[in-house]
């Protein structure tokens, strides 16, 4: 009957939404515990906190140079199958890390190999990921699931390197490397669970007419789309200076609580996984705040935390004083990811999703692993006051130039055609 509305599926009834969030909850948690393991094996077998950094820029340039083509796949293979095939080969490939050590002892040689192959398929599950959430609940629901997802993944990244330092120390953190290996399998069963609905999109382009035949046309359409739109293209240009400093901090707060506090890998995993507070108290709050505060003030005020903490925490010789510095760089970041991610959801067409968030990554991350080697560098070289200090300007700064920008708005809309 015309002029009735449906109300939208509440999240605790939707099925296949509960149990892609419990799959997807599994394999964060098997992501904390490589958060905290790899730079701790890399650390045991080189001592080097540039290794470290070498081995993120390695992985994130994989990341990048597959950016140029996810987003084509993703809208273009089914999603579902495509998760479960990139869970699969993630399981295989970040197995081989714990077996090769046990059968012949540390091999960074293999790291780097592995890591990068690993690498490409995250970046597939991540974009299909991103695109898949608008196909399991309804518009209205997006910022709530997103809201859910987040905050049982940050409670996963609060437990699970609590949980990695202390089986790190125990058995050596090859064991935790493991668990992160059979979380993959965790999040492929869930997901081999659940079925993905088709959105209704009338500007898509009929598939069979499309075909592969236009893979320029296709390869562009999400980078012309961020153009088109002034608020998407200036998070762009801003995020790539976001991301030029962030990729490698995890490395150098483990560094810094490993040896400039002269902690052991279990001080390491409580830290980092206290830290993680901070995420899950962003993605309880972003809801209410996006609400009272608009788009604009969350993003800018969570930038501007962020530096404000490197600044602190630059100047901090306490296991507590890091903690809190580093929790309130995690609520900053998170707070600002998932206010970016639901606006890039909401304004962009389904059959775009997958290549404008493609497009959208491969550009902001660009400088991440120049980024992330750098950093690192300089913490080798002088230690980690200096370059905290200026990562912290530079966010600052980046807020400031934000200011200037329809990022500033409460409510961005849709972009113009």
């Amino acid at each position: 009957m015309a002029g009735v509305t449906t109300k939208p599926v509440p999240l605790w009834a939707h099925r296949d939404f509960t149990i892609f969030w419990c799959g997807q909850t599994l394999s964060e948690l098997g992501n904390a515990f490589a958060l905290v393991a790899l730079p701790l094996l890399v650390l045991d077998a080189t001592g080097s906190v540039a290794q470290m950094g070498l081995l993120t820029a390695v992985a994130g340039a994989a990341s990048i140079v597959t950016g140029l083509f996810a987003g084509i796949l993703v809208d273009r293979l089914p999603r579902r199958q495509l998760m479960i095939v990139c869970d699969v080969v993630r399981v295989v490939l970040v197995a081989l890390v714990p077996v090769s050590w046990a059968m012949a002892g540390p091999q960074v040689w293999l790291l780097y190999g592995v890591m990068a192959v690993v690498a490409v398929f995250d970046m597939v599950f991540k974009v299909t990921y991103v695109a898949a959430v608008p196909n399991l609940v309804d518009p209205e629901r997006i910022i709530e699931a997103n809201g859910r997802l987040t905050t049982t993944n940050a409670i996963a990244f609060i437990v699970g390197p609590m949980l990695a330092g202390g089986l790190s120390g125990l058995l050596g953190p090859t064991a935790a490397i493991a668990v992160n290996a059979a979380s993959f399998a965790a999040s492929a069963l869930a997901l081999s669970l659940i079925r993905l609905r088709k959105a209704v999109d009338e500007a898509a382009p009929p598939a069979a007419a499309a075909g592969w035949r236009g893979a320029k046309r296709e390869f562009l359409a999400g980078f012309v789309f961020l153009w088109r739109s002034p608020v998407l293209r200036w998070l762009t240009v801003l995020l790539t200076g976001v991301s030029l400093l962030s990729l490698g901090m995890t490395d150098v707060f483990i560094y810094q609580i490993r040896e400039g506090l002269d902690a052991g890998d279990r001080t390491v995993g409580v830290v980092m996984g206290v830290a993680g507070a901070g995420t899950v108290l962003a993605a309880v709050l972003i809801p209410v705040l996006r609400r009272a505060w608009g788009f604009g003030v969350c993003w800018l005020g969570s930038y501007t935390l962020c530096g404000l903490a490197l600044g602190l925490l630059s100047r901090s010789t306490t296991v507590l004083g890091t903690t809190v510095t580093v929790l309130c760089y995690q609520f900053g970041m998170a707070l600002a990811g998932i206010s970016s991610m639901s606006l890039r959801q909401a304004v962009t067409p389904d059959h775009l999703l997958g290549r404008v968030t493609s497009a959208f990554w491969t550009l902001h991350n660009a400088l991440a692993p120049l980024g992330a080697a750098g950093l690192t560098a300089l913490v080798a070289r002088f230690g980690v006051r200096a370059p905290l200090l200026g990562s912290a300007a530079l966010f600052l700064l980046i807020v400031v130039v934000g200011v200037c920008t329809p990022i500033r708005q409460r409510a961005p809309g849709v972009p113009a055609g």
